[in-house]
């Protein structure tokens, strides 16, 4: 099957700012934009609002349903931005076996910095006491854009554009 739309995964732990960027970087490219953690089972958010950490068994179904996002949007022509933690290269390759061949931009910041970007964030299900345990999973990609999350927001999003279509698009 051909591919006719693109998929921009901005990916890291929680808090560093990928709903934010994702956001501000969709915009700025005439992306649409999608926050994975709108994908997620009832049961994972419960989990996560407890303090548990998610299992890779809880993600697999959550996983499987954003490939299944991306693939429709790439067959459908639409170019789209994917915030999602893809904390993993396993998580990763999953993302990565259907048929929109992603492009992964991981938004890298100090657990000091994020911790304290969670501690003044209101209303998410994510907990800031979670914070250990993203960054105890992260695996950093090889093949990423690593951009600084210690610029402000429009900054981040104009390098992500720079950093992937150095020519212009």
């Amino acid at each position: 099957m051909a591919q006719d739309g693109e998929v921009v995964i901005i990916m890291g732990v929680s808090g560093c700012g990928k709903s934010t960027v994702g956001r501000a970087f969709a915009a700025a490219a005439g992306f649409t934009f999608h926050d994975a953690d709108d994908l997620h089972p009832v049961s994972n958010i419960e989990k996560m609002k407890n303090g548990q950490p998610l299992s890779d068994e809880d993600r697999l179904p959550w996983l499987q349903a954003l490939v299944d996002l991306m693939d429709r949007s790439c067959l459908a022509g639409e170019n789209i931005v994917l915030a999602c933690s893809a904390l993993k290269n396993r998580y990763r390759d999953t993302l990565s076996s259907g048929v929109s061949s992603p492009r992964y931009v991981f938004l890298d910041g100090s657990a000091a910095l994020i911790e304290a970007r969670l501690r003044g964030r209101e209303g998410h299900f994510m907990p800031g006491s979670l914070l250990k345990s993203q960054f105890d999973a992260l695996e950093v990609p090889e093949v990423a854009e690593r951009v600084s999350i210690d610029q402000p927001v429009d900054a981040i999003a104009q390098e992500i554009s720079r950093r992937l279509w150095p020519a212009g698009r």
